[in-house]
């Protein structure tokens, strides 16, 4: 990012903070959490300890960050190293996003720039102009793409809550200001639980390591449509209904273990949840902050009131629209608050700021002054 980008952007951010402190809050137990922050010219700071939203805002209203982060954990001493801290709890948080679901559609809205000549173009292994295969994979995320990620948001829930009994109220989703969303499962039995007892909570929800014989296939006692968990939804899956069970589990039989192993692993896309299991398990990670901006898109990290109503391309983003003028180059169209914008080839156009910083953010915008 150009010196006068980080100069717009780092305004942008500073009016956004001012503007917007009622969006942004410390969590429970704030004095024993661990917060941190990046400036835009990089570097990570962390051990930092604050006490209340009035800490918080003048922290921001200081610091102008690129990005916020708050840690899921609790510490006697969140201020102090890692091996000092004195670790006491951490809530349960899940990253669902949508780089992680293998969507086809997400080829649609992705485009390549070269690293060594930063020619940017249609997704493709290496550059149309150099030749050169060190490029990176710019995503402009659509609603499609949304949607994916919020119906794995919605069987994520569904089996946090009939499966481990977590109440709808302590789950609470976010935004996470990019492609995705965050969930948090608050003041729970799980708070204590640490990093492989969160390793083993990944692999069931993702529906990972499932084997012929749980599923009864040595005893020839396969699992009813109506049983709990796992059983019941691979149930539903396989047999469809009660009618067909006999008959579809007459053929697993004669099909052999080795072809109902495979089975149960395509269920996994179905059934399982896509997840971050690196995420859920990491009992040390400092979480992007809810309410603060996300320096890859220039988009908020919101809380999600209603999960099926939620256009986080309009809800979360907060930049104003005042105009100014860039040097924009995209050979895709993108949409923000319900308008869009492109493609377009190297060329200076006025733009809102809200687009201009999403640009500039997703490196296929600079101003034009």
């Amino acid at each position: 990012m150009h010196e006068k980008d980080i100069q717009f952007v780092e305004e942008s951010f500073k009016r956004y903070y001012f503007d917007h402190f009622d969006l942004i809050h410390v969590p429970e137990k704030p004095e024993q959490r661990e917060f941190g922050f990046q400036k835009f010219t990089g570097g990570m700071n962390r051990h930092i300890s604050i006490k209340d939203d009035k800490e918080l805002h003048l922290f921001l209203r200081n610091k102008i960050p690129s990005d916020v982060y708050c840690s899921n954990a609790c510490y006697s001493f969140p201020n102090l190293p890692m091996s000092e801290k004195d670790w006491k709890g951490a809530d349960l948080i899940f990253d669902i996003d949508a780089k992680d679901l293998n969507l086809d559609a997400r080829k649609k809205h992705s485009i390549t720039k070269c690293t060594s000549c930063n020619k940017i173009s249609n997704l493709q292994d290496s550059c149309s102009h150099c030749n050169s295969q060190k490029i990176s994979i710019i995503t402009l995320t659509c609603r499609d793409c949304i949607e994916a990620t919020k119906n794995e948001v919605r069987k994520l829930v569904n089996i946090l809550s009939n499966d481990f009994n977590i109440e709808e109220e302590n789950i609470k989703i976010y935004f996470s200001g990019n492609e995705g969303f965050h969930i948090y499962v608050l003041n729970s039995e799980y708070d204590k639980t640490e990093s492989k007892e969160r390793s083993e909570l990944s692999d069931y929800l993702m529906f990972r390591g499932a084997i012929p014989e749980r599923f009864g296939f040595k005893k020839s006692s396969f699992p009813e449509l109506d049983d709990k968990g796992w059983k019941g939804r691979v149930s539903k899956q396989i047999f469809g209904s009660e009618s067909k069970r006999k008959k579809v589990i007459k053929e697993i039989v004669s099909n052999g273990e080795s072809s109902f192993q495979v089975l149960l692993e395509k269920l996994k896309d179905t059934i399982g949840v896509k997840i971050d299991p690196n995420v859920t398990m990491d009992i040390h990670r400092i979480f992007r902050l809810p309410g603060s901006i996300n320096s890859k898109s220039g988009l908020t990290k919101l809380y999600c009131e209603n999960l099926e109503k939620f256009d986080p391309y309009k809800m979360a983003c907060f930049i104003d629209d005042e105009p100014i003028e860039i040097t924009a180059n995209t050979p895709i169209k993108f949409v923000l608050k319900n308008k869009e914008f492109g493609p377009y080839e190297n060329e200076k156009i006025e733009l809102p700021s809200f687009v201009a910083v999403y640009m500039i953010c997703k490196g296929i915008g600079t101003l034009a002054i």
